[in-house]
């Protein structure tokens, strides 16, 4: 599965970014899909997991009230929906895709190009 993720740019704090994960060459349905992220000399660190199905979520402690993930299968699509950001949350955003019958926070070896969020302050 081929995945390009889109949506990063400059933002102000407080403000909202939606990211989209959008995905071809195998059926999309067929896998959970995670975002990840990566700052500057920093390591890389699972941000919001989605199941293939979307009945289940997970989300870093960070994340949790600000960040919405979700699918639409029919359009072979990710969100990640950002609000109330933070500068802390500068960073290249990630989308990677894990084979459905995986634990739906491991296995992720298809990955997206990225897309750059930078949070002003």
């Amino acid at each position: 599965v081929q995945l390009q993720a889109s949506g990063g740019g400059l933002v102000q704090a407080g403000g909202s970014l939606r990211l989209s994960c959008a995905a071809s060459g195998r059926t999309f349905s067929n896998y959970h899909v995670a975002w990840f992220r990566q700052a500057p000399g920093k390591e890389r660190n699972l941000v919001a997991a989605i199941t293939w199905n979307a009945d289940s979520t997970y989300y870093a402690d960070a994340m949790k009230g600000r960040f919405t993930i979700s699918r639409d299968n029919a359009k072979n699509t990710v969100y990640l929906q950002m609000d109330s950001l933070k500068p802390d949350d500068t960073a290249v955003y990630y989308c990677a895709a894990s084979n459905k019958y995986n634990n739906f926070l491991r296995g992720y070896i298809y990955w997206g190009q990225g897309t750059l969020v930078t949070v002003s302050s």
